[in-house]
């Protein structure tokens, strides 16, 4: 018997039973929807989190432990002792003293960046305060006018220096910190960049590519800020390098994150470069006044590491120290290693392509 052309087939089988709610769940899954919606969460969050870390980290530094020399040789003078003991008062018991038998102990001292301030007897009832406003210029700043205030309370003359004065184009000592929070941001974002639109690199060729855009990059930044608009006269070479370095570290920690967690990998790279390491990183805030657990953390991130070896090559060229260049390092090679070892996880490389799509170049 037959049908009519118009008339439809009751359903039956396997193909006409409506989907359960695990089949629709996975077609969900697999459809568009399903990571813009997810994307869109983790944008509105980080954006929330973005700015907590830095108003938490920078809004309101509050010192915590503020070294300083206290230069000890010579006749006791009572003016100092009534000074140190008013200065301890306005900050909270924050200062920590460290004793000195000379000046050039104590000068030494404040030129290996182990304290901010020298407090030394002048005269027979004053006092002087030698800040670094290299060392940090909110800390030298909060030091210079508690000591004003204390001083005219404590009834104590006072004569403040900075000995160690910042350049002229960076009188807040911020410049150092944009830069190498340039090299952070614009290091992964290169590393995302060559994951969509050099896809087929094969694991070396993305090593080499990174170091090339870490170099390039790295000079366009200190040629900018030092040759065109004369911020800050940097040791252009050594500069030069130690972004080019946090730029790679950067891009290679995105490579890291992208082979063990694929498209995800912004999550953990967002949160360690920047709403961690940057507001930590003792750039914009001396690491004194940060919150304590973030003033430790953050000289074992990239950011912070990125700050100290530029800081230290701009205004303490005599003092060098190993520390944040082994920081750098150490993320680099667990970046490199995690990404060589684990290389046929990542999603990119010539062998990932279709086999259509191989056909067809061949």
């Amino acid at each position: 018997m037959s049908t009519g052309e118009g008339t439809e087939h009751p359903a039956h089988g396997a193909h006409g039973r409506p989907p359960t709610r695990r089949e629709r769940w996975q077609e969900y899954k697999r459809s568009p929807y399903f990571p813009a919606i997810v994307l869109t969460l983790i944008i509105a969050a980080a954006a929330g989190l973005f700015a907590g870390s830095y108003t938490y980290a920078l809004a309101n530094p509050t010192p915590h432990r503020i070294p300083a020399a206290l230069v000890t040789g010579g006749p006791a003078s009572p003016g100092v002792d009534r000074f140190v003991g008013g200065m301890e008062k306005a900050l909270d018991a924050s200062l920590e003293l460290h004793p000195y038998t000379t000046r050039a102990e104590a000068g030494e001292a404040l030129e290996a960046q182990k304290v901010f301030a020298i407090l030394r007897p002048a005269g027979e009832r004053g006092v002087a305060m030698d800040l670094a406003a290299a060392s940090g210029a909110t800390v030298a700043q909060l030091l210079g006018e508690a000591g004003v205030e204390v001083a005219r309370r404590a009834d104590v003359p006072l004569v403040v220096r900075d000995v160690k004065p910042l350049q002229q184009g960076d009188p807040r000592g911020l410049a150092l910190f944009y830069i190498s929070l340039a090299a952070v941001i614009i290091g992964f974002i290169g590393s995302i960049q060559l994951s969509v639109n050099a896809r087929e690199l094969i694991p070396i060729e993305r090593i080499a590519f990174t170091i090339a855009y870490a170099l390039l990059g790295g000079f366009c930044i200190a040629a900018v800020v030092d040759w065109a608009l004369g911020a800050v006269d940097l040791p252009f070479v050594q500069s030069w390098l130690i972004l080019s370095f946090t730029m790679f570290t950067s891009g290679m920690v995105f490579t890291m994150f992208n082979t063990l967690m694929g498209r995800w990998a912004m999550i953990p790279t967002w949160g360690v470069m920047v709403l961690l390491g940057n507001p930590s990183s003792g750039g914009a805030v001396s690491w004194p006044l940060l919150p304590s657990l973030l003033g430790h953390i953050g000289r074992w991130l990239p950011p912070g590491a990125s700050v100290n070896a530029q800081h230290t090559a701009v205004y303490y060229q005599g003092h060098q120290y190993a520390f944040p260049y082994v920081v750098l390092t150490v993320w680099s090679l667990v970046s490199c290693t995690v990404f060589w070892v684990w290389r046929h996880r990542h999603p990119g490389g010539r062998d990932r392509m279709p086999e259509h799509a191989a056909a067809a170049s061949s």
